[in-house]
């Protein structure tokens, strides 16, 4: 695996192989993306991470930079792998959800049982992208992933 986290550039025609953008809650919930990430040491994987080891959250020109990464990193990406936590609604990143859904790319998505939106989320991705199977663990979103980059 080769790890990129924000705001390293990701370059496509550099970093060959397959890439992922693992999205999910950043502020205000335990760092998930670090256990997650460890479940895809030994994959032939580009992991494109927006969570960054520190991070100043309220300086307007890093906070820019943060969602122009994001943005960036999301459309180059091969596929995009969702979790949502039970800490926070994730608001950005249900949007970044929806723009996925209607795309052509491979999109996991994985809700922590407490999610405060989990029923919601469930009917929405479930009109729009009804192949889509919802987990509710990281190892069982990892394992379809892995799946995903076994048969391409």
């Amino acid at each position: 695996m080769r790890y990129i986290e924000c705001p390293d550039e990701y370059v496509r025609a550099k970093d060959k192989g397959l890439s992922l953008f693992i999205a999910g809650g950043i502020t205000g919930c335990s760092d998930w993306q670090k256990d997650y990430a460890t479940l895809f040491e030994h994959e032939d994987l580009v992991l494109l991470n927006p969570r960054r080891e520190k991070f100043p959250a309220n300086h307007p020109d890093i906070n820019r930079q943060q969602i122009v990464w994001e943005y960036n990193a999301l459309r180059a990406a091969d596929a995009a792998s969702f979790w949502f936590t039970k800490e926070t609604l994730c608001p950005i990143t249900l949007y970044e959800l929806g723009k996925q859904l209607v795309s052509y790319k491979p999109v996991f998505i994985g809700v922590h049982p407490d999610y405060a939106r989990k029923e919601d989320l469930e009917i929405q991705v479930g009109l729009i992208r009804p192949g889509i199977r919802i987990v509710y663990d990281l190892s069982s979103l990892a394992d379809q992933v892995k799946g995903w980059i076994r048969g391409y």
